[in-house]
């Protein structure tokens, strides 16, 4: 016979708010004190959150095992040792400053069930909320202010423009002040909040304050400690499945309107979708432009001092001038002669041919206008008919031209110079004493001056055209780069309403990426495998989903297929801390939002103890997988009269994923455990998500064991992972207990059903909705699979 025992008791019933619990305070205990004690029953001080006053007592009390006496081991012998081990691995290792960093506002249940062999094994249950939660938001929402800020900054930095480019800077700056005003007021609300908050419950998600705050996220964590080892931990992260439901679903989620946005930008041929540059080229552009600016006033003012030094006919100091002038024009050259410019140039010749053979005009926001001279007049007009691929080397060739047009005639004036000098000493040797030859020879001094000037000038007044033309053509070109780089990453990418639901259903993955991965890490940093797999091979993120394939769940999915998805454009790197103190030991977020960073900082002791790889700054990859398997009533209306071919999509391009960096693994990292073993999961995976089978869930049981033999983050969402997640995270408990730990299997079932009846996910309905109850009805569960379905009394 089993019992389960309430061992940690955090919340209590608060009659003065409708009925609902709130926390009042926490207290810990041995097991071992417990089963020690004369007394059937201890008496527990219960304290503030704070752990300063007391608000009360609680008391816990030990139920007798039946058959506990025949055991062949004596309660004495076998119960210390198996506490011991529960004992420090809670006083100890979950009281570390880095899982304080993490975890929060912790519930724990604490069961013992029979093994196969009439033992006993010990199972801890524990939910945490995670500060992660809000601060990976703020963070993430500080960012792209940043760089919004940044965006407009650097397009009103280019200066005079055509009137058809002013236009697409004002596109882009509306585009990116619009984005900057949702972003602070968002970021404002959040900050008014308190430092503690740490939760945003399932009847907030619609919020729009909380837009960019995953939904109800928790660390599900279960230790099993068995009589012949220590304590064995599993973890999956729970949340609302990230999807922007402040905009709901009307017009479908992400995936459907980023198809309809780049439809619409095909039939209309946006000028700006014919080519794009990379951060680094725009980062590029922007120093050319800057090397233009710094060069090109001092070739001119260069110029200007040489014609004004030749008056003076000091062929030293005219030497002189000429000497800087053709440094800084050769820099000039130099500069400019970058392939950048070259193939922008040829763009912006395509982009304008495909203008003129339109019969319309459309701006960079996806807005079509009709076409009228006006429009045609707002053209850049730095084209021909037909446009010579060579003309830009023949523009900066022309410069060099023109400056070594100037070296022969100053090398002319001075050969002439020292005939001169030669002529003037013979005739003043003649005349000596003579007024009128000094005045001859002071003649013939105005004379030559004049005739250096004269000559001198039209190559000058060259050179100058020269630079000029060439400065224009590439400012127009590194132009075209920096605006081409600022509408690809605004307006570009949809309304600004679309970017904002990318960036909130990213930041609620994001947060909870960042939270699995911190315990990954801290429970692995004595695993010299893992540490050197996810420096190698990066780190596998597994999502399953419960969401149906009908109604509004579609929509969801759609955000959470892209949500994912975007979770490339971030990796993390681990960090050297600079204190012990929770508040040093939280990730920071960096970047822009192409590239961004998280940073894991690690106390300096451990950090000293890593893999040489991962101190250098070795970035880590994310590689998500998702598997959705809708349970519910809804996916059995999508099977039989709608549409699930969005989740089968969704799982045959996820198993590919999941094949591939399995295969990376077996190719980097040969010698790892259990990695030769994948082959046959793999295969069966490969079997259950072709097969044509309704509500196969065992899509979602080969995923889970793969990822785990993988070392793999795990996380499971349903609509707000309250219900339908309670349903999957519990089954994954005991089937692991049953399958690693030889949980008798005739008491399986009774482990589940004390689970969802008694266990943490029962805690978090309270805590979600203020009621003990699974939001099921009698007839929704009869269409759930039957390991999904709670125990009589448990819902409604």
């Amino acid at each position: 016979m089993m019992s389960c025992n309430k061992c940690f008791c955090p919340s209590s019933d608060n009659s003065s708010s409708a009925g609902q619990r709130s926390f009042l305070g926490f207290t810990s205990f041995s097991i071992r004190d417990l089963l020690r004690s004369k007394e059937p029953h201890i008496s527990l001080s219960l304290r503030t959150m704070d752990g300063v006053n007391e608000v009360g007592e609680v008391k816990v009390s030990r139920l007798q095992i039946e058959g506990e006496s025949d055991d062949k081991t004596p309660p004495e012998h076998k119960c210390p040792a198996l506490c011991d081990c529960l004992h420090g691995s809670v006083h100890d290792k979950e009281n570390s400053p880095m899982m304080r960093a993490v975890l929060c506002a912790q519930v724990c249940k604490v069961y013992r069930f029979q093994m196969e062999d009439q033992r006993w094994l010990l199972v801890r249950e524990q939910m945490s909320e995670t500060p992660l939660s809000f601060s990976l938001p703020k963070q993430l929402l500080s960012a792209l202010i940043h760089e919004n800020t940044s965006r407009v900054q650097e397009v009103k930095e280019l200066g005079d423009l055509s009137p058809h480019w002013d236009g697409l800077r004002h596109d882009v700056i509306n585009h990116c002040n619009h984005l900057l005003g949702c972003y602070q007021k968002t970021l404002a609300e959040l900050e008014k909040l308190s430092v503690s908050s740490c939760f945003k419950s399932s009847t907030s998600k619609s919020d729009r304050h909380l837009q960019f705050v995953p939904t109800n996220l928790h660390s599900q964590r279960m230790e099993v400690t068995c009589p012949d080892s220590t304590g064995v931990w599993y973890e999956v992260i729970t949340f609302g499945a990230p999807a922007d439901h402040h905009q709901a679903f009307k017009h479908g989620g992400l995936k459907k309107l980023l198809s309809k946005h780049a439809n619409r930008r095909g039939s209309v041929c946006l000028s700006s979708s014919s080519v794009s540059y990379s951060p680094d080229e725009s980062s590029r552009a922007k120093e050319l432009l800057a090397s233009v600016a710094q060069l090109q006033p001092l070739v001119f003012g260069l110029a200007e001092e040489l014609l004004s030094v030749s008056q003076e006919m000091n062929i030293s100091l005219l030497l002189q001038v000429l000497d800087s002038l053709v440094q800084q024009t050769e820099q000039f050259v130099h500069a400019l002669k970058d392939e950048l410019v070259k193939s922008a140039l040829l763009a912006i010749h395509n982009q304008y041919s495909t203008y003129c053979n339109s019969s319309s005009h459309v701006h960079s926001n996806g807005l079509i206008c009709d076409s009228s001279p006006a429009n045609q007049e707002r053209q850049p007009s730095l084209h021909e008919a037909e446009y010579d691929e060579e003309e830009w080397d023949r523009v900066w060739a022309n410069v060099a031209k023109s400056l070594n047009c100037i070296i022969v005639m100053v090398d002319r004036l001075k050969g002439r110079e020292g005939r001169t000098q030669e002529l003037t000493l013979s005739e003043q040797q003649e005349d000596m004493g003579d007024t009128n030859s000094q005045n001859t020879a002071a003649s013939s001094s105005s004379s030559s001056a004049c005739s250096w000037q004269e000559q001198l000038l039209p190559l000058v007044v060259t050179l100058r055209d020269c630079v000029r033309e060439a400065v224009g053509k590439a400012r127009s070109a590194m132009t075209f780069v920096v605006l081409q780089g600022a509408v690809a990453a605004t307006v570009a990418q949809g309304s600004a309403q679309l970017v904002q639901r990318r960036h909130a259903v990213f930041s609620q993955a994001l947060s909870a990426v960042v939270c699995g991965f911190l315990l990954k890490l801290y429970g692995g940093l004595e695993d010299s495998d893992f540490l050197k797999q996810v420096h190698t091979a990066g780190l596998l993120v597994q999502f399953e989903s419960l969401l149906s394939t009908y109604g509004d769940e579609v929509g969801m999915l759609e955000d959470m297929e892209v949500g994912l998805a975007d979770l490339h454009r971030a990796g993390f790197i681990v960090t050297e801390a600079i204190t012990e103190q929770p508040d040093d030991l939280l990730p920071t977020l960096h970047g822009t939002w192409e590239s961004l960073v998280v940073e894991v900082p690690l106390p300096p002791e451990t950090f000293t103890s890593l893999p040489q790889e991962l101190k250098d700054g070795r970035l880590i990859q994310i590689h998500p997988v998702l598997f959705n398997i809708g349970i519910n009533q809804q996916q059995s209306l999508a099977e039989r009269f709608g549409d699930s071919s969005l989740q089968e999509r969704v799982n045959q391009q996820s198993c590919q994923r999941l094949k591939a960096y399995c295969n990376t693994l077996r190719d980097r990292l040969p010698d790892m455990a259990g990695v030769h073993s994948l082959s046959d999961l793999l295969s069966s995976l490969d079997r259950s998500v072709a097969a044509r089978k309704r509500k196969n869930v065992e899509v979602l049981w080969i995923a889970a064991m793969v990822c785990r033999k993988v070392n793999g983050v795990r996380l499971t969402s349903c609509k707000s992972a309250k219900d339908r997640t309670a349903m999957s995270v519990t089954l994954e408990q005991c089937v692991l207990l049953r399958e690693r730990h030889t949980l008798n299997p005739q008491h399986f079932s009774t482990a589940l059903d004390c689970m969802r009846r008694e266990g943490c996910r029962m805690e978090n309905v309270q805590k979600n909705i203020g009621s003990r109850k699974f939001a099921f009805s009698s007839v929704q569960l009869l269409t759930f699979p039957k390991l999904y379905r709670p125990p009589d009394g448990s819902y409604g």
